[in-house]
C-alpha cells in the first residue's frame, strides 16, 4: 500500500508535534549529551561559578562538557554573584543601681527625742557582647538553551555556604545535581512515550521481485 505509507509519513510529523510543552522540553533535554557553559555575567564571581559548574557537571558522568560551543547540543547561560557581607550580633545584660535612704523619730524620753537612719544600695553588673562575622552569599540563575534558541531547562540556586563547601561551590553543586535529576527524569518520560507505528509489509521493493 504505497499510498497508505505516504499518508502515514506525512502525518508522522504532526503526531510528533502533538506534545505538551513539558513533554517537548523533556524530549529536548533527554537528547542533550554535550554541554557548553557560557561565561556567566557577574564579573569575577560569575567566572568562578562557571568553573565550578564545569567541574560539578563533569563529575556527574552524565554529560560531556565542551569548550567548543559549535559542538555542543545545548549551552548553559546565566549569571552568578558572590557577595561578601558582615553579620553583626550584639547582646547585653542589664545594669541597675538602687539606693535606699530613710530616717525618723523613734520616741521621746523625758523631753528628749530619739531618731534613727538607715541606708541600702543594690548594684547589678552589665555585660555586653559585640561580635562580627564575615560571610558570603552566592546566587546563580542559569538556563539551558538548545541550538534552536529554545530554553529547555532553567534553575536558580543560592547559598551561604555548606558544611564542607563555600557559598559559590555549594551553588554550583546544587545546580549540577538539579540538572542531573531533571535529565534522568526526562529520559524516563521519553522512554515511556509510544513510538510512531510503522506498518509492516505495506510495500515491496523492486529488488525483492523475482522475475519468472
Amino acid at each position: 500500500m504505497p499510498a497508505f505509507l505516504s499518508v502515514l509519513l506525512l502525518l508522522a510529523p504532526l503526531w510528533a508535534d502533538d506534545k505538551s510543552p513539558e513533554d517537548e522540553s523533556a524530549a529536548q533535554l533527554a537528547a542533550v549529551r554535550r554541554i557548553y557553559i557560557d561565561i556567566l555575567t557577574g564579573g569575577d564571581a560569575g567566572l568562578k561559578i562557571r568553573d565550578l559548574l564545569m567541574t560539578s557537571l563533569q563529575s556527574s558522568k552524565q554529560f560531556i562538557i565542551t569548550e567548543d560551543e559549535e559542538k555542543a547540543d545545548a549551552t548553559l547561560k546565566g549569571s552568578g554573584t558572590d557577595e561578601v557581607f558582615t553579620d553583626t550580633f550584639q547582646s547585653s545584660d542589664g545594669l541597675n543601681a538602687h539606693t535606699q535612704v530613710g530616717g525618723g523619730a523613734t520616741g521621746t524620753t523625758k523631753g528628749t527625742s530619739t531618731s534613727g537612719r538607715y541606708a541600702g544600695m543594690t548594684i547589678g553588673e552589665t555585660e555586653s557582647r559585640h561580635t562580627q562575622e564575615r560571610k558570603h552569599e552566592a546566587i546563580a540563575t542559569v538556563r539551558l538553551v538548545n541550538k534552536d534558541g529554545d530554553v529547555i531547562w532553567s534553575a536558580t540556586a543560592e547559598s551561604l555556604g555548606g558544611k564542607f563547601l563555600g557559598a559559590s561551590a555549594d551553588v554550583a553543586d546544587k545546580i549540577a545535581k538539579h540538572l542531573v535529576t531533571d535529565y534522568k527524569a526526562a529520559k524516563k518520560i521519553v522512554d515511556k512515550q509510544p513510538a510512531v507505528p510503522v506498518p509492516q509489509g505495506s510495500f515491496t521493493h523492486d529488488r525483492d521481485k523475482v522475475p519468472l
